[in-house]
């Protein structure tokens, strides 16, 4: 067993309850963040004269060398360290000597463990927005294709009225828009440096926080040490906007599971993103969707854990935060997945634009146009609803839409009713009459689109620099 600590104990720690303390076997994962800010600490410390030049430049050396073996694969952490922290140190202090042990001065594994994970969920954070920004482009595509492809939109999940596929898609859109809204709302809220807040309480060593906050490309140092190394709120807000990602996928993977089920025939999923079934040749399974569908519920049990894990913790630090680790790594990395994956499934599906439209058609979609054709006619609106509402029962019992009645047929129902009905309750008449701001009509979604490209033109994630 490999520690950093010990001089205070007469016994040795227990296998089983060492095992149970290690966290090695996950946190290993930020080895580049751990090294990355241990050369920002040790380079201040020499800057401050804390450390000699020398020392620091040696220290600094000899971790640009540890990183780079890691990088390649030639050095690997063992579970006989405790903590990725403690293999890093230990391996420095073995290839310099009493030098290596004077990384630390000035630090503490609790502030040191804060940077790393701020500076990995940092990380996280930018790659799940421009996995997100992917998405949206594919949403765009699929929107500028099929402004004129007429669908029904739904409502209970029944037919309620007629809409595009452009429109149907700009409404995801704008959702996965709001989550990368919310990815920098984190990015602004947590990009903030606990390096120098210690254990708890700061140091009496001169530190220059601004100075290591900058140089790791943080707006400035966080402004007080109890919660700089006891703060989670980052995470949380992370794995509840992950959490919203997927509910967002989950809904639209449904959609798309229906689409694809014989009794709709909307969409066809690619071979390269479905499976077959092991006893039944004809199957062609929607898996991708159905799994993202699926994992939604791990991303959720992650954000339960963390704040359940934080819920009753006094300040400062608890080890009880060793938990916001392994569910927030595996979080992270299911969204990235089902992300890239749903924009691939997404770009390569195949719309049956017949079968949408006859959907439209059978479903009495325009049955509102009718009540409105009515009351432009000078009807009130409540006696034209329940004519209309006739109407659909007549076309119900012969079987029939309300475009294939005759005129005779809807004078009977109402002789208000004239030839150009026919006109106003046609699919295309029903769909471009709708034009006000966010409406399915055609002029509507033009606008809606050029809005949309300027967003995805101008919607740049903030850059970070860090100068090590």
């Amino acid at each position: 067993m490999a520690q950093l600590w010990g001089g205070r104990f007469t016994k040795e720690t227990d296998q089983m309850v060492y095992q149970f303390n290690a966290s090695i076997e996950f946190d290993k994962r930020l080895y580049r963040q751990d090294i990355t800010g241990s050369m920002a600490h040790v380079t201040m410390l020499g800057r401050q004269g804390i450390l000699t030049e020398e020392e620091a430049e040696k220290i600094r050396g000899e971790l640009t060398h540890i990183l780079a073996e890691m990088d390649a694969g030639d050095l690997e952490p063992t579970e006989q360290y405790e903590d990725i922290h403690s293999f890093i140190e230990a391996t420095l202090i073995e290839r310099l000597g009493d030098t290596g042990k004077k990384l630390h001065t000035g630090r503490s594994r609790n502030d040191q463990v804060a940077l790393d994970l701020r500076m990995y969920i940092r990380e996280e954070v930018r790659q799940a927005d421009a996995l997100l920004y992917d998405l949206l482009n594919e949403l765009l595509k699929i929107m500028k294709n099929h402004l004129d492809t007429v669908m029904p939109g739904f409502t209970h999940l029944q037919k309620a009225q007629p809409v595009t596929l452009a429109h149907h898609m700009g409404a995801y859109f704008e959702m996965f828009k709001r989550d990368r809204q919310r990815m920098r709302d984190i990015y602004e809220r947590m990009n903030y440096c606990p390096l120098g807040s210690g254990a708890l309480a700061g140091t009496t060593y001169p530190l220059d926080r601004d100075f290591t906050a900058k140089v790791l490309g943080f707006y400035g140092p966080t402004l007080n040490s109890m919660d700089g190394v006891s703060d989670r709120d980052y995470i949380i807000e992370y794995l509840s906007a992950l959490s919203m990602i997927m509910m967002h996928l989950s809904r639209f993977c449904e959609e798309i599971i229906i689409w694809n089920s014989n009794e709709y025939q909307f969409v066809e999923i690619d071979d390269s993103y479905s499976t077959g079934s092991s006893i039944m040749p004809q199957k062609k399974n929607p898996d991708i969707a159905e799994l993202v569908r699926g994992k939604t519920g791990r991303v959720y049990g992650a954000l339960v854990s963390m704040l359940t894990a934080l819920k009753g913790l006094p300040l400062a630090y608890n080890k009880d935060l060793q938990e916001d680790k392994e569910f927030t790594f595996d979080a992270s990395d299911t969204v990235k997945q089902c992300l890239a994956l749903f924009s691939g499934m997404l770009a390569t599906m195949k719309f049956n634009k017949e079968r949408m439209r006859l959907s439209a058609e059978g479903g009495f979609t325009n049955a509102t146009d009718a009540a409105d054709y009515l009351v432009n006619h000078g009807m009130p609106f409540r006696d034209a609803h329940g004519i209309v509402g006739r109407l659909v029962l007549y076309c119900l019992e012969k079987q029939i839409s309300i475009g294939q009645m005759t005129l005779e047929e809807l004078k009977s129902i109402s002789p208000v009713f004239e030839e150009d009905v026919f006109e106003a309750v046609s699919m295309e008449a029903c769909v471009g009459r709708r034009l006000t701001v966010g409406a399915p009509g055609r002029d509507a979604m033009l606008r809606a689109i050029e809005t949309e490209e300027a967003y995805l033109e101008e919607a740049a994630f903030p850059e970070y620099k860090m100068e090590i």
